[in-house]
């Protein structure tokens, strides 16, 4: 019989410290009705001085391993997904090992922003089927807010992003009752990675930080919120479409949908498109804003606690974000 991986325990960290629409009005020149018609979000997390995206994904993940009823010792691979990580170099993911006093074993880095915890969880599927490992942690985790332009020319997208990280532990399971990730499906379009970016700093560049990229704001991150949308709404069906189509499936067949908390109106969109409920829409960016590649893993753990996912449920996560990257994953609980 052959094996399939099964996220067995799930946990997620949110900072205490709530941000809400009328706190934004002191900071930038918005105001609540302009934030809640275009993006849905009420407020969302932001993190005190001194807390870094390893932090989130430290305290997501010891949720995930007692959720899993393991001992951390029993993890045997770490994988983090990030675009905020506490440093340059190196990414959370040796952080996140220290911390969690779990020596030696591997942790690696994935860097596809919005789209990372499917990316990173697509790994762990591969490793667990290939029996490379038995149990692998998968963190996310961002840190947005202490790099915002509260100025009107970043104010767009100051008011989208929030903190917080999500984990997953992923095992080895014997496939005959049907539990497991069925399947994952990636894509890219790097034509467009201007679209959706942080400029600077670059190594492109000598030197690779400078006063100038500061005082021309370059440092911030940028967006075309047009296209970006336009893409968003097509390209997460899609993705979910091409799960169900690759594992015989049907919209009908579906439980749940997790998309990326990028915007509410994209999160709509693609209940549209796919002709679901919206009970069967996970929607949160109301209260987190958009957590980028925490996202998923922060609506997963919500739904597991709230007991929406009962055994044999069929849940799509589906991601867009910058690169553009997007991807899918199908899921039967």
């Amino acid at each position: 019989m052959s094996v399939r991986a099964v996220i067995t325990g799930t946990g997620r960290n949110l900072p205490p410290r709530v941000v809400t629409n009328a706190d934004l009005e002191k900071l930038v020149n918005t105001s609540d009705e302009w934030i809640r018609e275009r993006s849905g979000i009420v407020e969302r997390r932001w993190v005190e001085t001194g807390t870094g995206s390893s932090d989130l994904a430290v305290e997501a993940a010891r949720q995930a391993i007692d959720a899993a009823g393991i001992r951390k010792d029993d993890i045997d691979f770490i994988v983090a997904a990030t675009l905020s990580p506490d440093y340059y170099f190196p990414g959370i993911g040796v952080l996140v090992q220290s911390e969690l006093g779990l020596p030696n074993i591997g942790a690696l880095d994935v860097r596809n922003q919005c789209s990372g915890f499917i990316y990173a969880l697509s790994v762990a599927d591969q490793y667990i089927r290939a029996g490379t490992y038995k149990k692998i942690l998968v963190v996310a985790a961002e840190v947005q807010s202490t790099n915002l332009d509260f100025t009107d020319q970043g104010r767009d997208m100051a008011v989208l992003f929030g903190d917080g990280g999500g984990a997953v532990v992923v095992e080895a399971h014997d496939s005959a009752d049907g539990r497991g990730i069925l399947s994952t499906h990636l894509f890219c379009d790097g034509r467009f990675a201007s679209e959706l970016w942080m400029e600077h700093p670059s190594p492109k560049y000598n030197p690779t930080f400078s006063m100038e990229m500061i005082t021309e704001r370059k440092t911030f991150p940028r967006m075309d919120g047009r296209r970006v949308f336009i893409n968003a709404v097509e390209r997460m069906p899609e993705a979910v479409l091409a799960a169900l189509a690759h594992n015989g499936l049907e919209t009908k067949d579906l439980s749940l949908v997790i998309p990326h908390q990028a915007n509410d109106r994209i999160s709509l969109m693609v209940m549209k498109k796919l002709q679901l409920p919206e009970e069967r829409i996970v929607r949160n960016i109301q209260r987190y804003g958009n957590t980028t590649a925490a996202s998923i893993p922060i609506a997963l753990d919500e739904v597991v606690r709230e007991g929406r996912l009962k055994n044999g449920d069929l849940l799509a996560l589906t991601a867009f974000g910058s690169g553009f990257t997007w991807a899918s994953a199908l899921i039967r609980w």
